[in-house]
Parts: C-alpha cells; sequence; structure tokens
C-alpha cells in the first residue's frame, strides 16, 4: 500500500532555491550559464535572444534544465557542463584530459570566480587535488557569434602531459541532422550530411595545417534544414593546425557540439606554472544556414584590419606560364592584363634561385640570377608603368632536399626520425618554430620586401605536415610550427603596412578564420573548373565572406578538370568573390578579350556590393539549376546568378525565387549578362520587359528560369524603385 510521508511531501512541493545565472546577450543571440549547476557551470541555452526574460524566468529557465535521478544512475544525474570530465560522473566524450607521467588522470573542477558584462563572461575553475586552474573565456560578437577559449595553467609541482580541451556547445534536443564538409586537393569542402543519432560523429585533421578534407563548419540542426529556413547549430575552430571537432548526443539527454585543437602524443607539457590557451571555437546559429553564416560575415567585416579597399582585380601567372620565365614573356602578359583592366598583377613559381620545375630550389628564396639578370626590377617597374600592383608567390614554410637551404641545414627539416617523411611536390617542411629556421626565412621576407615594392604574397603551403617533430626521437611540432607561420604574418604584416597575404595551400587546404584573422583573402580552390566550384564556393562562404575568397576566371579548356567552358559560365560563377583571372591572356582574339574585359568591368562596378552585401542561396530550385544571390545590406539592390549546371526535367523549367529582399519595395529586374541565346527556343519574356515586381513577390512566387543549356548562365540585377 502506498503511504505518504508528510514531511517528504512538503521537501517535494517546496520552492527551489533560486539558481544563480548568467545571461549574455548580444546581436539576437542569447547565451545562458547556470553557475550553480551540478558539479559545475552548465550552458542551458545557446540561440535566439530571450528578449523578455527577467532574473526570475532565467533562474527558472536553469532549474527546469537539470535532470533527475533515473534507475540505475549515478544519484546525481550529471549535467553538460563548460567542461565536463569522467570525475563529475560524465559518461560522454570528455573536455579536459590530461595527466602526470600516467598519474593524476582526474579533473573535477569548481568555480572559484566569475566575472561578467552584458556580452562576455570569465569563468574562474580549479581543481587543487589536480594541480589544475582553468579560466572559461565566453564572448558574443556584435553579430551574434558566440566564441569560446579555454586557458589551463599547471599549478601542481610536476610537468603535465595535455591531451584534451575542447568546449561544449549545447545543442537542442531536435537537431538530429548533421552537415560538415570533406574533399581533397581540386575538391574540397564538399557537403556531406547524415542523421545524429546516440554516440558520436567525429572529425579531426591530423594534416598539420586545416586540409582539404577538414569540416570548415560542422553544423547540426532540425532534419531538413537548408540555407532559407530551419533551425541550425554549428562550430568552427579558428585553428590552423591538427583540430577536432564533434557532434554527440547522449542516452543522458544531451546533444553539444565540441571542438579544439587536436594535440599529438607529449605535444604540450607544461611545466608547475605554465599555462595552454586553446583556439577560439566559434559558433552560430540561424533559421537556416544564410542567417547562421551571415553572424560570420558580418562580424568578419567589423575587424579593424578586415581589408577596406575595393579588391583588385588580379591576374596570377600560374596557369600561363607555368615555370617558363622571361621578361619578354611576362611583359607581354602584362600588357595584355592592364588592357583589359586588371589592377594587381602577381609572379607566380619558378622566380627563385634554382626552380626551373617542382623538384628543387625551394628554401632559396633569392631571384635566379640566370633568369632575371637585372633581377625582378625590369619586370616589377614595367608592371607598376601600367598602373597594376605587383604581387609575388613565396612558399616560406617548404623547403626541396635539393636546395642550398636543406644541404646546409638538415636539421631545420620536420622530421620525427632519421629518415625524411614521405615527400609530396618533392619538398619537405621547414620547421619555423626553429629559431634560426624562422630568423632565416624572416630575413628573406623582409629583404624581398624591402628592395621590391610588393603589395602581394601569396603565400602558398603545397604539402601535409607528416611525422612532424623536432627531429630524430623529438617531439611532435605542429602546435609550435602553427603559432610560428602566426607570428611570421604578423610581423610581415607590421613591417611592412599596406601588404597583402593570400593563405593559398595547393589550393584551398588551409582556409580557417585562424589564418584569415592574419591574411586577406584564400585560395579557394586548385580547381576552376566553375561547375566544381559551385558546391565549394557556397560552402565555403558560409563561414568566410565573399570579397576574401579568390575567384578567378578560367581558360576556356579548365587545366584541373580538362572541361572546355564558356566565359560567360566562369564569369558569372567568379563573379561572387575577389575577382580575378587564370589565363594566358596573350593567345585571345579580339572578341574574347573584349569578353573579357566586360567581366572585369562589371566584377568592378559590383565590388561595393560584394563586399558589404548578403549571399543568398535559394533553396528548393529545380535539380541542375543553382540560383545565387548578393543582396545589398539596405535592400535596395541586389545581383543574382542563374547557373544551368544540368538539363532540367521540365522543359522549359519552372519559377525560380530570389529571396532576400525587402518584402515591401518594387524591383525592376534587368538582365546584366546572358551566355548564350535562348538555346534556339522563343525569347523570355520578362527579360525583355524588365518588369517591375515586390520582394514579397520575388520571394514567394519568382519568375520563370530562362531555358539554358547545361554550362550556361545569366546574371541579373534588381533595382529598388521606391
Amino acid at each position: 500500500m502506498h503511504r505518504t510521508d508528510p514531511l517528504l511531501d512538503a521537501e517535494h512541493t517546496a520552492p527551489a532555491p533560486a539558481a544563480r545565472v548568467l545571461h549574455l546577450r548580444r546581436g539576437g543571440t542569447s547565451v545562458v550559464v547556470d553557475l550553480d549547476a551540478a558539479p559545475a557551470p552548465a550552458i542551458v541555452h545557446w540561440g535566439a535572444a530571450l528578449v523578455d526574460s527577467t532574473p526570475a524566468t532565467l533562474a527558472g529557465l536553469a532549474i527546469a534544465a537539470r535532470g533527475q535521478r533515473v534507475s540505475g544512475g549515478l544519484d546525481a544525474t550529471p549535467a553538460l557542463t563548460l567542461l565536463p570530465t569522467g570525475a563529475e560522473g560524465w559518461f560522454g566524450t570528455p573536455s579536459l584530459e590530461g595527466h602526470r607521467d600516467g598519474s593524476g588522470v582526474s579533473i573535477l573542477l569548481r568555480v572559484v570566480d566569475v566575472q561578467a558584462g552584458e556580452h562576455r563572461a570569465s569563468i574562474a575553475l580549479a581543481d587543487a587535488e589536480a594541480g589544475l586552474a582553468v579560466r572559461a573565456e565566453l564572448r558574443i560578437g556584435p553579430s551574434g557569434l558566440f566564441r569560446q577559449r579555454i586557458t589551463l595553467r599547471n599549478t601542481g609541482a610536476t610537468a603535465y602531459v595535455l591531451q584534451t580541451v575542447q568546449p561544449t556547445f549545447p545543442l537542442p534536443w531536435d537537431a538530429t541532422e548533421v552537415l560538415d564538409t570533406t574533399g581533397h586537393h581540386l575538391r574540397e569542402r564538399s557537403p556531406q550530411r547524415r542523421g545524429l543519432t546516440f554516440g558520436s560523429h567525429v572529425r579531426e585533421s591530423r594534416r598539420g595545417r586545416t586540409g582539404a578534407d577538414a569540416a570548415i563548419l560542422l553544423a547540426a540542426g532540425r532534419p531538413g534544414f537548408g540555407f532559407e529556413g530551419g533551425r541550425v547549430h554549428g562550430i568552427h575552430v579558428a585553428w590552423s593546425g591538427n583540430h577536432r571537432v564533434l557532434a554527440e548526443r547522449t542516452v543522458s539527454g544531451d546533444a553539444f557540439l565540441a571542438g579544439g585543437e587536436l594535440l599529438l602524443p607529449g605535444e604540450i607539457v607544461l611545466p608547475s606554472g605554465a599555462a595552454y590557451s586553446s583556439p577560439w571555437v566559434i559558433g552560430s546559429w540561424g533559421d537556416g544556414l544564410t542567417e547562421l553564416s551571415r553572424r560570420f560575415h558580418d562580424e568578419w567585416r567589423a575587424r579593424p584590419q578586415h581589408p577596406r579597399r575595393p579588391r583588385p582585380v588580379t591576374l596570377n601567372t600560374w596557369e600561363a606560364v607555368y615555370f617558363d620565365h622571361s621578361l619578354e614573356r611576362l611583359t607581354a602578359l602584362a600588357d595584355a592584363a592592364a588592357s583589359v583592366g586588371v589592377e594587381r598583377f602577381v609572379l607566380d613559381d619558378g622566380w627563385f634561385e634554382g626552380r626551373r620545375d617542382d623538384t628543387a630550389g625551394l628554401g632559396d628564396w633569392t631571384v635566379d640570377g640566370e633568369v632575371w639578370p637585372d633581377g625582378l626590377h625590369p619586370l616589377v617597374d614595367h608592371v607598376r608603368a601600367l598602373g597594376m600592383e605587383f604581387g609575388l608567390w613565396v612558399e616560406p614554410e617548404m623547403v626541396n632536399p635539393d636546395s642550398d637551404l636543406a644541404r646546409r641545414h638538415p636539421d631545420w627539416i620536420l622530421r620525427g626520425r632519421m629518415s625524411l617523411p614521405p615527400s609530396a611536390r618533392q619538398q619537405q617542411v621547414l620547421d619555423l618554430s626553429h629559431p634560426e629556421a624562422y630568423a632565416h626565412i624572416a630575413a628573406r621576407l623582409h629583404a624581398l620586401l624591402d628592395e621590391y615594392p610588393i603589395a602581394y604574397l601569396k603565400w602558398d603551403h603545397n604539402r601535409d605536415l607528416v611525422d612532424a617533430g623536432g627531429g630524430p626521437a623529438g617531439n611532435a611540432r605542429v602546435h609550435e610550427h602553427t603559432l610560428a607561420v602566426y607570428r611570421l604574418l604578423d610581423e610581415l604584416k607590421a613591417a611592412h603596412p599596406g601588404l597583402e597575404i593570400e593563405s593559398c595551400a595547393s589550393g584551398g587546404a588551409r582556409v580557417d578564420l585562424g589564418i584569415l584573422d592574419r591574411t586577406d583573402r584564400v585560395w579557394t580552390s586548385d580547381s576552376l573548373d566553375p561547375l566544381e566550384r559551385l558546391d565549394n564556393q557556397r560552402h565555403t562562404g558560409i563561414v568566410v565572406p565573399p570579397e576574401m575568397l579568390g575567384m578567378h576566371l578560367t581558360s576556356p579548356v579548365v587545366h584541373s578538370s580538362g572541361r572546355t567552358v564558356s566565359l560567360g559560365l566562369s564569369g558569372a560563377v567568379a563573379l561572387f568573390g575577389h575577382f580575378g583571372i587564370e589565363w594566358d591572356l596573350t593567345t585571345l582574339d579580339d572578341a574574347t578579350r573584349t569578353g573579357i574585359a566586360q567581366w572585369v568591368a562589371l566584377a568592378k562596378r559590383l565590388r561595393p556590393l560584394i563586399a558589404s552585401g548578403r549571399v543568398v542561396h535559394v533553396d528548393g530550385t529545380e535539380p541542375g539549376i543553382d540560383v545565387r544571390g548578393m543582396v545589398a545590406a539596405d535592400a535596395a539592390s541586389a545581383v543574382f546568378t542563374i547557373v544551368q549546371a544540368a538539363t532540367s526535367a521540365a522543359y522549359p523549367p519552372g519559377r525560380i525565387r530570389m529571396p532576400g529582399l525587402d518584402p515591401a519595395r518594387s524591383y525592376r529586374l534587368r538582365v546584366l549578362m546572358r551566355d548564350g541565346a535562348d538555346a534556339g527556343q522563343s525569347p523570355l519574356a520578362w527579360a525583355d520587359a524588365a518588369p517591375l515586381l515586390t520582394g514579397r513577390e520575388l520571394a514567394e512566387a519568382g519568375v520563370r528560369a530562362p531555358v539554358q543549356r547545361p554550362q550556361q548562365a545569366m546574371v541579373v540585377e534588381l533595382t529598388a524603385e521606391n
């Protein structure tokens, strides 16, 4: 028989004591932290701004998030804390791991201090028994990005070997679909999706650089989320070395994202008193990926070092001449570039000592006297006399074994044993954490920048780091090497004001916000095939603002794929980024030269919009049709591209929408560029009529897609008239 105990009933119905709660808010985002969660603080909300919340309701929210004790479980069900560990009773992936020569593995953190403002907090935690002190930094940026960084200090008497530091970002329980990216050289950042079932979805990069196969964003959301809608949360690790991201769903009713630097065995050993700070892990959310992406773009553009001047139209010489350098050939190419409106001329690989192919010379950063008896001055002077800036390709972190540098200093090469690591492109990696190696490379770069008026460095990185140790039987060096690269970039920028640097890594294998905090653009991919670029640019651009994405016109036969493409397709796909050209312009006929000049002129006209507008990717288009746009921040104008990647099932195609405009304003539609005629069909009525439609009509009903052959494109401009 059930018996009632009045005392127990009173205890069960008495109000719980109010929870101490932090409410950080900014840019449409709220983060709520329960400081009294057991056994350590826990984030109980990350997402939409809680504009109507009061201290009392926030305390209620914290209490409402606490789990019950369950049969077969611990007497106190552990929460998903800021930094969950096994000693808390947490059975999921821990956020902190380490040891002291195999012992002292238990970590149980308690709050010792909290400092907080409206949109940032610093929470100090400690485990006196383990000899560890931790500071968790939480910040919400002006656009609503949520950043976390963890600093761990060894307060014990003996050295501490750090294994894992990765802050957590809680997910709504209905976030059951995961999106990330993978890929390889010439096909970076290809999207993939899967269900987030119980357990972990883990993505790791052990390449010593971000990696062509890295997940630039790990996102989880409601099933079927797209760019235009569907609640979704995602994180990015702002780090250019090894890293890990994971999405996890636990049987204890928690779901979360986590990420951080992937530390190799013994890579971080903290002596007594020493500290390690993790990279920033940056989280965004939105009703669809477009809103999530907008937070990244807006915040990145607000940085003081963000490139402000119009992005110069760039010609890179690689696919035009490869290693076949001569003053006559390159000045002719510069003349042709200037004639179509190019503003920056970049001399690629092959200018330095012994570099007639990719087997020798890396590390010997002096101008080849045989090819350039007067140095680069005649070419630089010619380029600048034409009104263009001069840029130069370098690969400072690399060395060919067949080089004077490698022969003089084999100890400067990253290796973990006596034999060299497997080669790639006949090259190895210099250990820039070695003080003498760093000083040598820095001196050579400063010398080049002092001698020549170089406005731009194309900084390449053409291989992964393999067995990257500090010499035979040495320790892992990826962490220290990455910090040294950051230090070198910062040093060069400080010493040479106005210098711009591109991060290029066998194409797009080092694309992350760690490197982009120090550089001015990334080379999105070595593939200039416009069809291959569609997915690449769409998913790279979720995190990276469009004006920082290198997008170039390609020659009619694409070097990487062999596909034959039209100028119209190439131009349309390259338009929404930092525009440039990768083509031997000395081979053009007059009609093609005129066509390129028209695309260059259009790119120049639109670049203020590209550098400040909001990217729109349209969901629900017919397979084979890609629609994307750039909408001005004030919604007064927009440009959309309509690319026919493959034949359509419907003939003629159905309607396509153009969302993202002001629903109450009316817009005039005009065709700016059309790739070819109407494929033998009757004219497209709205293309000839330049009709007026409201933003709501464009977003909800749309217009008929043009009949286009595969690999054709149209560019449409919309201008508000009220």
